[in-house]
């Protein structure tokens, strides 16, 4: 017995003598391969830490078995934070540069791989994990964080709508996939739904023409959407979330290969939403149900030299519908219950291939098709467009010279069943068709370490139009540590209008479309004035403030009158001018206690001026706001996310004199919360409550929603509304009276899978 005691104790003296030895570790910090000098290595359990060298390495020594919460950080980096056992014998910590965001490779501006602080033209970057702040259904949706962009919904009912970018229309932005012009005329409305959001690796936003590399539709600006490439993506992902108004969306993700030289990338998207909702009460849907698939898919293949060579494809189709609660598909196209129903077929290629030698010539091609086949009540709107582009490049880079050539060709169809599409002389139909050859050429100059100069040009003959020429010139100025940046920008934007794809809405049979004189392409002249400032603070907390002057002036602006007749639609170039200006602030932080995130305001001023008078134009606020915050609870595996927008009063669309709806919006916000916890390396769970200040607008945003089809309404001779004791104020069914969705509160809540190796 008393052996067996005497060995217990020296047991756990053993035992203790074990646990109370100093282990030694050695180890290094380092951003990518670079090593991190004196960093600091924290053991918060025991209230000690040290320092890395010159080289990065470091030496710690800890007592005890663990595990114990090591905190690594340094000046210009992202705190890590994680967990480490007693017994480690080695480590390597990896640190991610606050702004690193300034050194990423960006294209949209100048048509070339650079760096976003080399860039001599502004781009601003919103990678995947943005947008995971605020999950959404669509890339439309996921757009209403960024500064000085806001998507539009255009009808109460359809929910259709456009990108705004510093207060110009969706037709006025270009949106690109992986540099190609995908969406445009017809698919603006509905090309930003259905993309995999679990495949996209970045979003490049443009302010202002980008005419003289992208042509016709770049006059405000450009998103350029960039899918992940098939070597950087997961093998597998896969995110889910649903609301508690009934929508679900899923979003997969597979990588593979098919034999030794190709790397494939799979994506499906789809969404769910058949549950009807008439909150405010006006007998209508809130939400447009919708029924939405969208296939992708990309291809990289190897070839020698590192030459590209990639194909990628998406087809999307969408059955949508909004109207009286107790529509179905048996009343589509009648006059008994009133909806509006869409169905959308849609399929997209594009790729690029580097051509063999040693110049660096690039092929790049897009082609799409999309067909429609709507309903808006008894008016129906078949429409099919098709549009092929391709574009041969040429870089060299000699001197202190980046030279860059290039010739495209843009072909466009599209015929509907309206009477924008009709020949009255020949009495028969008559596809638009449009051939847009071009030709542009730029050369970025190297002035030094702190200087560079963009010239550049470019000559397109439109079909019907003639010749358009534009050009851009570019400064750029930097400080040796690259802590401050500036850019000046003036560039000329162009758009050859489509107006049989921006107003099918109201094209019905009972309107004859009139073109008062030969319509001009819309011009633009922009300047932009751009500074970047980056301040780094000794208690390890970073801000980058980005501020940009804007100023907008156009000619030849399209202008609709649906008024002057109400028999016709009469088009016309503006005899005036329209005026962009304002200034835009951007901000980003990320504090040493965790905090890091985005905050944005824009104030502006967008006007049309003819005849001497000035009117501001409908739906565009003054001052716009938006943020996104995030903050990382470590201990838990928490992730706490808020974001949100604000905007100013606009003009809303009133349907004559005695409307009596308020001219001008309210001050409006949409607020959002969510928490993500993370389980294990491949398992995400998140969910939140979208809409918290739950806004929607006024609920008698419908005119006259309980008679859709006007039987109640008397019209005098000549078209226009008669007032009458059953209709005072001269009214007709009318669902453009919207600013903000009708969506209110709701929660969320999902999950994301993803295997990485």
């Amino acid at each position: 017995m008393r052996g067996i005691i005497l060995g217990l104790i020296s047991l756990i003296f053993l035992v203790a003598q074990v646990n109370g030895q100093e282990n030694e570790i050695h180890g290094e910090v380092l951003s990518g391969s670079e090593p991190v000098a004196f960093a600091t290595i924290f053991i918060k359990e025991l209230s000690a830490g040290t320092s890395s060298d010159e080289e990065g390495k470091f030496t710690l020594k800890l007592t005890g078995k663990g595990p114990f919460t090591v905190q690594v950080s340094s000046i210009g980096y992202k705190t890590f934070q994680g967990f480490i056992q007693g017994s480690e014998r080695s480590l390597t910590f990896q640190l991610e540069a606050i702004d690193s965001g300034l050194e990423e490779v960006v294209v949209s501006g100048t048509l070339q791989e650079v760096s976003k602080l080399s860039s001599p033209v502004p781009v601003e970057v919103y990678k995947s994990g943005f947008f995971k702040a605020n999950p959404a259904p669509s890339l439309f949706e996921s757009l209403q964080n960024v500064n000085g962009i806001r998507p539009q919904v255009n009808c109460n009912i359809c929910n259709t709508g456009d990108i705004h970018i510093n207060g110009l229309e969706g037709p006025y932005t270009m949106v690109l996939i992986d540099g190609m012009p995908i969406v445009s005329g017809l698919a603006t409305v509905y090309g930003l739904t259905g993309i995999p959001q679990a495949l996209i690796e970045r979003i490049e936003v443009v302010k202002g023409p980008a005419s003289t590399l992208y042509g016709s539709e770049a006059v405000g600006g450009l998103i350029n959407v960039i899918t992940k490439s098939p070597e950087n993506a997961p093998y597998f992902s896969a995110d889910y979330f649903g609301s508690s108004w009934g929508e679900q969306t899923l979003d997969l993700g597979l990588k593979s290969k098919w034999g030794k030289n190709i790397q494939s990338l799979t994506g499906i998207n789809a969404f769910h939403y058949a549950h009807p909702i008439d909150k405010n009460g006006d007998g209508f849907t809130d939400l447009t149900l919708s029924e939405r698939i969208s296939v992708f898919q990309k291809l990289h293949i190897s070839r020698p030299g590192n030459k590209s060579l990639n194909m990628a494809g998406r087809w999307v189709y969408e059955d949508r519908w909004g109207g009286e609660m107790n529509w179905n598909s048996k009343f589509r196209g009648g006059d008994e219950v009133y909806g509006e129903s869409i169905y959308t077929n849609r399929w997209e290629v594009f790729g690029n291939y580097d051509l063999p030698g040693k110049e660096n010539f690039t092929f790049q091609y897009s082609a799409n098709g999309h067909k429609q086949n709507s309903v808006y009540g008894e008016t129906f709107y078949k429409a099919n467009q098709s549009i092929a582009f391709g574009q041969l490049t040429w870089r060299k880079e000699f001197s202190k010279n980046q030279f860059l050539a290039g010739l495209a060709y843009r072909y466009t169809y599209y015929d509907d069943n309206t009477p924008a599409t009709y020949s009255g002389v020949e009495e028969r139909n008559k596809a638009s068709q449009i051939h847009l050859p071009g030709i542009f050429i730029q050369d970025e100059i190297s002035l030094g370490d702190k200087q560079s100069l963009l010239i550049g040009g470019r000559l397109d003959y439109n079909s019907i139009h003639g010749s358009i020429f534009s050009p851009r010139l570019n400064y750029k100025f930097n400080s040796i540590d690259k802590s401050l940046v500036m850019r000046i920008s003036v560039g000329n934007g162009f758009r050859v209008a489509n107006v049989f794809t921006e107003d099918h809405a109201a094209l019905t049979g009972a309107r004859e479309v009139v073109f008062e004189e030969e319509l001009k392409p819309e011009k633009s002249w922009n300047v932009n004035g751009n500074l970047v400032k980056k301040i780094y603070t000794l208690g390890g907390n970073f801000i980058s403030l980005d501020a940009t002057l804007f100023y907008t002036h156009f000619s030849n602006r399209i202008i609709p009158d649906y008024e002057s007749n109400p028999n016709q639609i009469i088009y016309a170039n503006l005899d005036g001018k329209a005026i962009s200006k304002g200034i835009s602030l951007n901000s980003t932080l990320a504090l040493a206690n965790g905090l890091e995130g985005s905050l944005g305001a824009t104030v502006m001023d967008v006007s049309l001026e003819e005849n001497g008078v000035s009117r501001r134009q409908l739906l565009t606020e003054r001052i716009s706001g938006v943020w996104s915050l995030s903050y990382k609870v470590w201990q838990w595996g928490l992730t706490l996310d808020y974001t949100g927008n604000i905007y100013s009063p606009m003009r809303l669309p009133l349907l004559g004199p005695l409307d009596d709806r308020a001219e001008f919006s309210p001050w409006w916000s949409i607020q959002n919360i969510q928490i993500t916890k993370n389980i294990g390396k491949k398992w995400e769970i998140y969910g939140g409550v979208k809409n918290l200040l739950n806004f929607t607008p006024p609920a008698n945003s419908i005119a006259r929603a309980f008679d859709p089809f006007d039987r109640g309404v008397e019209f005098a001779e000549d078209g226009s509304v008669l007032p009458t004791p059953e209709n005072p104020n001269a009214l007709t069914f009318d669902p453009t009276y919207v600013f903000a969705p009708n969506q209110g509160i709701r929660g969320f809540l999902g999950f994301r899978f993803t295997i990485s190796d």
